[in-house]
């Protein structure tokens, strides 16, 4: 497949970071089209994005004619397509453990603590800031902990959450950490977890998909 991809991304949005990895590590040229998520209400909710994705949200990874969603499920297509470097290991059991590990943050953690949750506790219920951000730490720590309990003395962690490559389970846990950060969490708590972001980090892939490095990012001022 020859297609040209094309990532209808948000900077900051965890699972669209997620899928930046994904298409770094497995080298795949791609372009970026933004979608505001805040600007004059959000792009998400305009006509044009809703024919691409129903639910309006990012990202939707454009290939060909199709359009593809769901970041997990858009990982494994890539996966699948383009097998190497693979994202999940080579049998069954670890395997098992990585996509555990990865929906423990993409279908445990991050909806809780997803933009339009948090929009909809302002908007509807008029919760106030201080106690949103507090309910993002705990969903967040709760999460983290957890976490680092199935990485830490665990044979088959390595350098990475699994082995020494990194896998599914490494994608879904940087833009994770990035969001801990962003709200203050003490990471101190977790040092298996910040090691294993540092070695994640330390890789090309990674580094290009931090949020900063996106064309849409706002520029320091």
């Amino acid at each position: 497949m020859n297609d040209r991809l094309r990532l209808f991304s948000y900077w900051r949005s965890s699972a669209a970071y997620r899928v930046r990895i994904g298409l770094n590590l497995k080298g795949l040229p791609y372009d970026i089209a933004s979608v505001h998520l805040l600007r004059d209400g959000g792009d998400q909710h305009t006509p044009a994005f809703r024919a691409a994705n129903p639910q309006g949200l990012v990202p939707v990874l454009e290939h060909g004619q199709r359009n593809l969603r769901q970041s997990m499920a858009i990982l494994e297509y890539l996966d699948e397509v383009w097998p190497s470097p693979p994202l999940l290991p080579a049998t069954a059991r670890d395997r098992q453990r990585v996509r555990g590990l990865a929906q423990l943050i993409a279908c445990d953690v991050h909806p809780l603590n997803n933009l339009r949750v948090l929009q909809y506790f302002e908007r509807e219920w008029h919760v106030p800031q201080p106690e949103r951000d507090e309910w993002v730490r705990h969903w967040i720590g709760d999460g983290l902990a957890a976490f680092e309990s199935m990485l830490a003395d665990h044979p088959s962690t390595g350098e990475f959450c699994d082995g020494h490559a990194p896998t599914l389970a490494d994608i879904c846990l940087v833009p994770q950490v990035y969001n801990a950060r962003r709200f203050n969490i003490d990471l101190g708590k977790y040092p298996t977890i910040q090691r294993i972001e540092a070695a994640c980090l330390a890789l090309p892939a990674f580094d290009a998909a931090r949020p900063e490095m996106q064309p849409d990012a706002p520029q320091p001022t």
